[in-house]
């Protein structure tokens, strides 16, 4: 795979803004499936499995917040 030169010609937005704002996104998406499979493991009694998806769902809020906050930094509140 070749990469090419920061552009944002397609996007109109610079590639790293736009990283920035598809990773917020998918650390907010990944914490709302997070929590259907909480919900899952937890109908099914597996406290080990819902442990585990409730880690994955703090490190995706935090994801998000540190992004999110990148994001304000950069384009003001």
């Amino acid at each position: 795979m070749t990469h090419t030169a920061e552009t944002g010609e397609a996007t109109g937005t610079k590639d790293k803004d736009y990283n920035l704002i598809w990773y917020v996104e998918a650390c907010l998406s990944n914490a709302l499936r997070m929590e259907t499979y909480i919900q899952d493991a937890e109908r099914d009694k597996d406290t080990e499995v819902a442990e585990l998806f409730r880690k994955a769902q703090a490190d995706s809020r935090k994801g998000a917040e540190l992004g999110k906050q990148l994001l304000k930094a950069r384009f003001g509140s």
